[in-house]
């Protein structure tokens, strides 16, 4: 991990974390089945009810669906399988698959009327209502297979009812898209589904969060799947060829496009995800900006007749084949583009097109391997939106080393009249920023000091566990690694368990996504305690996120999330500074391990610590590169002055934090403390007091007034 990445032919370079690579072939490496270790991971999971694959972009979920649908058909008794998709141009995902031919037992295959993604007509609910004959035929048909999109399913259910669809197997694609709100549909469907108990349920998300910020299932329907996860950790370090994922933001002012002509690199396979004509960064013609994109790239020499792609001649005298999904004014030539983009016969062909420029196309589920550069200009109001703008760049493919993403912000301008609006932006896109390293970060299992080796671990690269030793476990299977914390408070119930083993970075995503965390974190930091944000900011979202679990559980969960996010920022930091001073050693894969060790290894970690680090450092030193230094302390400025005194809530949680220290110490905490958590903690304590007393004040008065 290093906190920048060069652009090989244009002179600017990109901050960035960039992630490197073992290449160590073994996610593309398939077994005596045809299956790749995603898929056989997921496959050893076949015989569960309900199944949640938690697996990134590329990793090759629609054929683990495949495998584990074709054993519950043939093996388990079931009688037909339902595959649903977001939007129809996902259907081709879920084509027949020839897998006898690679050593499974089965072929997939879908009949070409049951295929309903490619049914004419589109999701509307009219042409939507009109496909749910097709699937009340399909039920009553001896085939085995149907895909359509979560409009049609949902449709279906509504008029064919729950019980229609017992004793099948109904597998949803992109779960994201689900949510547990009651407004969502197909989410009171799912747990209509599992209250009957009559079908086998199989989810599949490349995101790590889902519903960004509401659950897709409620608690106690979530306890009921076995979850597989496969993390981008684990992908990435498998792949042949790529050795490197940069991921950075890049500050703007003027016109985007400009911005736009100085980090696009003609030479990278390149999609342009352009602002939606609405946001504050549009230039209100979408039109005439791929134009200014395309004159950027070099001179236009027309329109090739059969594919429909622009044709523009560089300064160097290559000429390049530009893709444009933004011009919808003629229907016909878009779909000769798609179509063309989407030829088969040219899947492996590196040079049937160099950049495409999109707006709302050609992000979940668009598949061109050969892109190195995903480039996004404003915000986007999703974080699982950017994870899967990011996947389009992370495909492995033939001779592709490196690959980037970049995210274009407007920055905070004096003259600007919405300044609030951009430092809003700035602060979601360093939150997407972090959360991608978090994703892409091993995952953590921490455990109290002392507790033993972990069976699967390798310490001390191959040492062996040292008692009462510093130590750091890694299992290379699982991309997971194993970190020792003095005081670490472990989880008492099975779902807090289960929270600390699978959902943190979903307790991070709500973190990073808490504008108070991130701009005391970022923006205050002089004014502000690191344990603010790591035990009262981070203590309150897990509170709300897990009203149901006890405080024990709640605190473990906390010191888990925090932990995790922390000890992945300080080894970001520790490679940077061994960069910048030469004493860098190890490159590669091992390169974020390096990290975590140096960070581990010189102090011997205990949650104190951990709780006493901003968790925003890493990133403010990356922006501090990025931003204009005026630009920087303009923002810095008006957030100071946002502070307000202590809130009645904080005061109460400060209180409660007194109370801790006074068990620990015998003592509260003293106003007057050296130690500045000691002295919060104390004008905490005197701030709630001052409440209770309003509150008492308040109510005698009315009292008073009732008499």
């Amino acid at each position: 991990m290093s906190d920048h990445a060069t652009n090989p032919t244009n002179a600017y370079t990109v901050p960035s974390v960039s992630i490197a690579t073992a290449r160590t072939g073994a996610s593309s490496k398939a077994n005596q089945l045809g299956m790749r270790a995603m898929q056989e991971r997921a496959y050893a999971k076949r015989g569960e009810q309900y199944l949640l694959i938690k697996s990134p972009p590329a990793s090759g979920k629609s054929r683990a669906l495949m495998f584990i649908a074709l054993d519950k058909l043939n093996n388990q008794g079931l009688q037909q399988a339902i595959v649903v998709v977001p939007e129809r141009s996902i259907g081709g995902s879920f084509a027949d698959e020839p897998l006898t031919q690679f050593g499974f037992y089965w072929d997939w295959h879908v009949a070409p009327q049951w295929n309903l993604c490619n049914a004419p007509g589109g999701d509307e609910s009219r042409a939507a209502k009109s496909k749910v004959d097709a699937v009340r035929q399909f039920l009553a048909s001896s085939d085995k297979a149907l895909v359509c999109t979560h409009a049609t399913f949902r449709f279906a259910v509504e008029e064919l009812g729950i019980a229609a669809f017992d004793n099948r197997l109904i597998a949803i694609d992109e779960f994201h898209h689900v949510s547990s709100n009651p407004d969502n549909v197909l989410g009171s469907q799912l747990g209509a589904f599992i209250a009957r108990d009559k079908v086998h349920l199989v989810a599949m998300t490349g995101s790590y969060f889902r519903g960004d910020s509401e659950a897709v299932l409620g608690p106690a329907d979530e306890s009921k799947f076995e979850t597989v996860t496969y993390t981008y950790y684990e992908q990435l370090n498998g792949y042949q060829w790529l050795k490197s994922l940069d991921i950075g933001y890049f500050f703007y002012t003027g016109p985007y496009v400009e911005a736009v002509n100085r980090v696009l690199d003609p030479a990278l396979k390149t999609i342009v995800h352009i602002p939606n004509v609405n946001a504050r960064e549009s230039l209100k013609d979408k039109q005439r900006e791929v134009s200014d994109i395309m004159h950027g790239l070099g001179e236009w020499k027309g329109v090739d007749p059969t594919t429909g792609f622009h044709l523009v001649a560089t300064k160097d005298g290559r000429t390049l084949k530009v893709a444009d999904l933004v011009d919808d004014s003629a229907p016909a030539v878009r779909a000769r583009v798609l179509e063309a983009l989407k030829d088969p016969t040219h899947k492996d062909d590196r040079d049937h097109v160099d950049v495409i420029i999109a707006l709302g196309m050609a992000k979940e589920g668009f598949d061109w391997i050969w892109c190195e550069h995903a480039l996004t200009i404003g915000y986007r109001s999703s974080l699982t939106e950017i994870v899967q703008i990011i996947g389009r760049a992370t495909r492995d493919a033939k001779g592709k080393e490196r690959s980037r993403f970049t995210n274009l912000i407007a920055e905070p301008t004096a003259e600007q009249s919405a300044v609030t609006e951009a430092v809003n932006d700035m602060l979601k896109a360093i939150s997407a920023s972090l959360l991608m390293e978090q994703v892409l970060a091993p995952r953590y299992e921490f455990t109290p000091k002392n507790a033993g080796a972990q069976e699967g671990f390798v310490y001390n690269d191959g040492e062996g566990y040292k008692e009462g030793g510093v130590n750091v476990g890694v299992n290379e299977a699982t991309g997971q690694y194993h970190v020792e914390i003095n005081g670490l408070v472990k989880p008492e119930t099975p779902e807090a368990t289960r929270i600390c083993k699978e959902d943190l970075n979903e307790v991070v995503t709500s973190f990073l996504q808490d504008k108070t965390a991130l701009e005391r974190g970022l923006f205050d930091k002089e004014n502000t305690l690191p344990e603010e944000l790591t035990q009262l900011r981070m203590g309150k979202i897990v509170r709300e996120r897990y009203p149901d679990l006890s405080e024990t559980d709640q605190e473990a969960i906390r010191q888990h999330a925090i932990a995790a996010m922390n000890i992945t920022q300080q080894a970001k930091l520790a490679l940077a500074q061994a960069d910048a001073t030469g004493s860098a050693t190890v490159q590669g894969s091992t390169a974020l391990l390096d990290g975590v060790r140096k960070f581990v290894n010189v102090r011997d970690l205990d949650i104190d610590l951990i709780d006493r680090i901003n968790p925003f450092d890493a990133a403010y030193a990356v922006l501090a590169k990025a931003m204009d230094e005026k630009s920087l302390r303009q923002v810095q400025a008006a957030i100071a002055a946002k502070k307000v005194s202590i809130p009645e809530e904080e005061a109460r949680d400060l209180s409660k934090r007194a109370l801790q220290f006074k068990n620990e110490r015998g003592r509260l905490p003293d106003i007057n403390s050296a130690d500045a958590w000691e002295k919060r903690m104390a004008e905490g304590v005197a701030a709630f007091a001052r409440y209770r007393a309003q509150a008492k004040a308040a109510q005698a008065q009315g009292g008073n007034a009732n008499g």
